[in-house]
């Protein structure tokens, strides 16, 4: 009961500090958490409202369900219609939200000097990765611009260099046991990050490592978790929630604040290593802590979260003032960590280019483990199973459905192969900001009966989904974070003895051999991609044998298991190195 009201007092700060700072994006991140509720209620508003309407609530409608161009089209009738001053103010608040940076940009420039501007104008400039100049754009403001404008500078500060600190502490640490700093995690989150922390940690845990997980401040009822405990267990694995009543109002603060809390989880568990992960703020705790232990320190680079938030603005962002100081901390911390790990030749290649000796990373690869070590079902076992149509050949992909993942040239590519195929389905697993969008766009091809979208689906579920599809699909966009990243699920496929068609990307050639166990395109290249699939669907024996290629190797060079042991040959390297120091 007093966690509860605990997490009641935490849940309303944030919602409250939402509203102030970003009050539409607070809207779409409960849309997507809530969508069996918020979804039909936008699609009543949207049959209530004329279609020339562009009063907020049918706009967040239509955001809501995903119908980017429905947005685009109500605000350009803003930009011509007699809307003034506050108006314009919210519905270019509304742009930005939707990503309409020129849209917003032309209505900020007609909103004259109605209440409320200089704040919209602040996230404007934040969002181009302007950050000195958004907490500028605060001066003078109001009670409330001014608590934005502390938030901001805070943000601002951590970037430019600002990071906890903590005192030396008398300090013995256990062999064999390792503290983990986790963004999210299992049970809240069943993202591809936290499968493979919770895999590592697993397979630790197996191999004789006392094994402790901490998750970020505040997390998970800052996603909307209010009736989350203290701690979870799960698969023996425990994580602890860092919960206070209040988190500090600046971002600066927070970590400040997270690091207090970690320490003293630490000084109990007394671990020997201390093992995080991107983004540099979770390394910036986990170095306050470990320096203050006089422990080694590993941080795991899991993506290039700058290039990521890059992806979303356009080439001008690699310029920005965000882009360059984002850069400089991610390698302050890589170089100050006693060890680097990473996923694959591609990122590592990338974090020798930032001035990190290859000698300190090593590279421990997504992996499979549990379920995907048993034999595969065949397709009609899986499918039977999980309640789907037997029959039939299958395509698709389980994912995050976001931008970068490129399946809006999937359901291209699926468009072009129904008439050839007219068992063909299509089954996309997951879900993510773009599900809404690729649902109406199979809708506007007229193919809604033959394409299934289960959303999110349970983790032990996840086996058979893959083992229902007959072609893995990884269509991902050309860009530097895909470029570099390699992703989990299409190992996954490849351990379900499943042929794996990608985007011809670096780090997806460190998965996909060619020929071998599946198949390269050019990335955005639909007729191209649906040409490859077809060769496949059209040969049965040559899916089995990639299949069984694809298998092979995945067990013998991919598991959790291999990558624990390489770990643990590491962190005893680093121990001994501190006892030397010290």
């Amino acid at each position: 009961m007093i966690q509860l009201f605990k997490n009641a007092r935490l849940a309303a700060s944030v919602i409250s500090q939402h509203l102030v700072d970003d009050p539409f994006l607070l809207y779409l991140q409960a849309a997507r958490r809530l969508p069996a509720v918020v979804r039909p209620l936008g699609r009543v508003v949207s049959a209530v409202f004329p279609k020339d309407s562009v009063a907020v609530p049918v706009l967040l409608a239509s955001m809501s369900n995903g119908d980017d161009a429905d947005v685009k089209r109500r605000l350009e009738l803003a930009l011509c219609g007699g809307a003034t001053g506050e108006q314009v103010r919210r519905l270019a608040d509304i742009a930005l939200a939707a990503g309409l940076t020129e849209i917003a940009d032309t209505l900020l420039a007609k909103a004259g000097n109605a209440p409320g501007l200089n704040s919209v104008q602040a996230r404007r400039l934040w969002h181009e990765g302007n950050l000195s100049g958004a907490v500028t754009a605060l001066d003078g403001s109001g009670a409330a611009g001014r608590r934005q404008q502390a938030r901001l500078a805070g943000e601002a500060a951590v970037y430019a260099g600002a990071a906890p600190w903590l005192q030396r502490q008398e300090f013995t640490p256990v062999p064999g046991r390792v503290l983990h700093l986790l963004t999210n995690s299992l049970p809240h989150t069943a993202s591809g990050y936290a499968q493979r922390s919770h895999s590592i940690m697993v397979a630790q845990k197996e191999s004789g490592w006392d094994v402790l997980a901490v998750t970020r401040l505040g997390y998970p009822v800052q996603v909307g978790k209010f009736l989350a405990r203290a701690s979870d267990v799960v698969d023996g694995v425990r994580y602890r929630r860092l919960l206070p009543s209040r988190l500090a109002q600046t971002m600066d603060a927070r970590l400040q604040q997270q690091a207090e809390e970690l320490l003293q989880v630490a000084l109990k568990f007394r671990p020997s290593v201390l093992h995080t992960t991107t983004h540099f703020v979770n390394g910036l705790v986990a170095r306050a802590v470990a320096e203050a232990l006089g422990i080694p320190w590993v941080y795991e680079v899991r993506g290039q979260l700058a290039d990521t938030w890059a992806a979303t603005r356009g080439p001008e962002a690699l310029d920005s003032e965000k882009y360059t100081l984002f850069q400089a901390r991610e390698t302050e911390v890589m170089r100050d960590a006693d060890l680097v790990v990473t996923l694959g030749q591609a990122m590592k290649a990338n974090i020798v280019a930032a001035g990190i000796p290859g000698e300190k990373i090593i590279i421990a690869p997504n992996a499979v483990g549990g379920a995907f070590l048993q034999q595969p079902r065949d397709a009609a076992d899986a499918r039977r199973e999980l309640g789907l149509p037997e029959d039939g050949l299958y395509i698709g992909t389980v994912s995050s459905l976001v931008a970068y993942e490129g399946l809006d040239d999937l359901v291209r590519s699926f468009a072009v192969l129904a008439p050839e195929f007219p068992q063909l389905r299509l089954l996309i697993v997951g879900d993510g900001v773009a599900g809404p969008a690729l649902q109406k766009q199979v809708r506007g091809l007229g193919l809604a009966d033959r394409a299934i979208f289960t959303g999110r689906v349970p983790r032990d579920q996840t086996p058979l989904y893959h083992q229902a599809l007959d072609v893995f699909v990884v269509p991902r966009k050309d860009l530097d974070v895909t470029r570099a990243v390699t992703p989990l699920k299409p190992i996954e496929a490849l351990a379900s003895a499943r042929p794996v068609v990608g985007s011809d990307l670096p780090a997806l050639r460190e998965i996909i051999d060619d020929g071998g166990n599946g198949l390269l395109v050019p990335a955005a290249s639909p007729g191209q991609l649906a040409h490859a699939i077809s060769a496949l669907l059209l040969d049965a024996s040559r899916r089995a044998s990639m299949g069984d290629a694809g298998r092979a190797a995945v067990l013998a060079e991919r598991t959790w298991a291999a990558n624990a042991k390489a770990l643990a040959a590491r962190y005893a390297g680093l121990h001994h190195e501190h006892e030397e120091i010290q």
